[in-house]
């Protein structure tokens, strides 16, 4: 194998004739330096040497690259290896990998919240449950929207949500003190509107913590900071109810709403003790006229089912059966969806200053209890979590909590003072003065 000394114009004069597949020049200077050449490709310098009795070889790169010097030092470096005992060919390996794996962490370290957060809509869920529920997807949704759009009411654009700054973060940029000015400019516009998107943010978290390929680039815990718990609005239970006294004017003011749909469904929230969405969801294939049932989606079980009433089986039966939902509107979801400018209505003409919807449900709780009913019983009708602390707590068949809930349904239309007839067609009562 004939060496020569490598110069600038050898090496760029090196052809491969076109009737060989390769040839080779080899450099006298560096031991195993060679230029090897190809018909269809550029000369390229390469390392040839012997491993363990065998021969190996390994390219250094092109000589537009590498310029002579520079390609010997590399083929001497090469041949120190072999003399040590590596094989050059497993340390180049481990460096190509060790980049590659670097990539990989480069782009991971790069994924966004943003990235994540379609997502996280589409597969997240709360515990117990198959998928986010329609309302708390929505509002996960406005809570993320770039803003911008026409407002549907009044004038102007609709601004970011709360949680949209959050988007462009990398995931792994989510921590303590990026989440404290995040909530602290949030803050400022509405401080108990920034503790509901923090609280949102962190199922979010929670949720990706979960998945191995983000488990290493979120910080669950960012969330809980002390320095985020202590800026956050402090809690207020709520405790607003009807009372008895009030029952004759929030019944008064119900049946004055021109939509006889909402009007019912508030009706049904109170009798029930329902939570909103589940009446809102309530579907005609839900209604059993027949038996007298009704069938629930449960926050805790799937679905839960409880007694209809008569008051309320008359009042249910009055209302058209335009879809497939009980309680129906024009709305998007073919449901209702937004009861409260309706409720305040109601509260306006009955002179009541404040009664949440979610009021309705502790009202129902209540009035159960002056009109006698076990606390177990309403606690099964509400669908609260069986607790063994109240009245020895058991599971009740339908049938068995039927007379209570009837006579809760009884005890409330008593003291709203609504005379109510079983043998009246549906829908059909009458107010008397108490």
């Amino acid at each position: 194998m004939a060496k020569i000394a490598f110069t600038a114009g050898r090496v760029s004069r090196f052809k491969c004739p076109s009737d060989k597949a390769q040839v080779f020049l080899w450099d006298v200077t560096a031991p195993g330096l060679g230029l090897r050449a190809t018909p269809a490709g550029k000369p390229a310098y390469v390392f040839q040497g012997e491993f363990l009795q065998k021969t190996i070889r390994i390219t250094i790169g092109s000589p537009d690259v590498w310029s002579i010097p520079q390609a010997q030092e590399k083929a001497r470096e090469l041949q120190r290896q072999i003399d040590e005992g590596h094989d050059p060919r497993d340390l180049k390996r481990a460096i190509v990998a060790s980049a590659i794996e670097k990539k990989a962490a480069d782009a991971a370290f790069a994924v966004t919240v943003g990235d994540v957060w379609p997502r996280y809509l589409q597969e997240g869920k709360p515990k117990r449950k198959d998928a986010f529920k329609p309302r708390y997807l929505a509002d996960l949704e406005a809570m993320a929207a770039a803003g911008g759009v026409k407002k549907k009411r009044g004038e102007g654009l609709t601004r970011p949500g709360p949680l949209y700054p959050l988007l462009a973060l990398a995931l792994s940029q989510v921590n303590e003190d990026t989440l404290k000015s995040w909530f602290d400019v949030e803050a400022k516009a509405g401080k108990h509107q920034a503790a509901r998107a923090l609280m949102m943010f962190r199922g979010f978290m929670r949720w990706c913590s979960a998945r191995p390929e983000y488990r290493t680039l979120i910080d669950r815990d960012a969330g809980r900071a002390a320095a985020l718990v202590e800026a956050l609005p402090q809690v207020t239970k709520r405790t607003d109810c009807l009372e008895s006294a009030q029952l004759p004017g929030w019944f008064a003011g119900v049946d004055k709403l021109g939509n006889r749909t909402i009007a019912i469904y508030l009706k049904a929230l109170l009798i029930t003790g329902a939570r909103r969405e589940e009446m809102a969801g309530l579907r005609w294939a839900d209604v059993d006229f027949r038996w007298n049932r009704l069938t629930l989606a449960d926050k805790v079980d799937a679905t839960r089912v409880i007694p209809l009433t008569p008051y309320l089986a008359q009042q249910l039966a009055a209302l058209p059966r335009i879809n497939e939902f009980v309680f129906a509107s024009n709305a998007k979801g073919g449901r209702i969806t937004e009861p409260r400018a309706s409720h305040a209505k109601v509260l306006s003409d009955a002179g009541i200053s404040t009664l949440t919807i979610h009021g309705l449900r502790r009202s129902f709780s209540l009035l159960g209890e002056s009109g006698g009913a076990p606390a177990g019983a309403i606690a099964q009708v509400m669908g609260h979590k069986p607790s063994a602390t109240a009245e020895g707590y058991r599971p009740r068949s339908v049938d068995a909590l039927r007379p209570y809930l009837a006579q809760i349904e009884a005890h409330i239309l008593e003291q709203a003072g609504v005379a109510f007839d079983m043998k009246t067609l549906p829908g059909v009562l009458r107010v008397v003065s108490s």
